[in-house]
């Protein structure tokens, strides 16, 4: 079985927003920048209610507008002991560009998944994220120039 989840690939003045995961959804994963994402809810109306209700979750904040959906997804396999605690054999995440509106002032985590929210260039980008989140901006969103301003 495929786990569905949405992500953000999120500007603001040329930066991208990451968040600072300190355990994942299976208590795994630990001190790491990721882009916010997570899975589908059986309450979700729509990929883009999903979308939403993540980034509020993850950053604290509202004040986003989606830009575009991306047709490419970023997806990986669980290993064996997550599949089996999980029930799903890998994720596909649907990915999102994403412009935040705020004021910097509401970004303020509020789950206990998330301890860090800040801003990057595109080369922390590359350097901190997940192989394959990171394949996904390098081939998706740095050739395209989807900047923001």
């Amino acid at each position: 079985m495929i786990r569905k989840a949405v992500g953000a690939i999120v500007q603001y003045n040329g930066k991208f927003l990451l968040v600072h995961k300190v355990k994942g959804a299976q208590g795994k994963i630990s001190g790491v920048w990721d882009f916010p994402k997570g899975g589908l809810e059986s309450h979700d109306d729509h990929l883009e209610a999903a979308l939403l209700r993540e980034l509020k979750e993850e950053t604290g904040s509202a004040m986003y507008v989606i830009k575009k959906q991306y047709e490419a997804k970023v997806s990986f396999a669980f290993d064996a002991p997550t599949r089996q605690i999980i029930g799903f054999e890998k994720q596909e995440t649907t990915m999102f560009l994403v412009e935040y509106t705020g004021d910097m002032t509401d970004l303020k985590t509020e789950d206990d998944e998330i301890d860090g929210v800040r801003w990057f260039t595109k080369e922390d980008v590359v350097r901190l994220v997940f192989p394959e989140a990171r394949q996904f901006f390098e081939q998706y969103v740095v050739p395209q120039g989807e900047t923001l301003v």
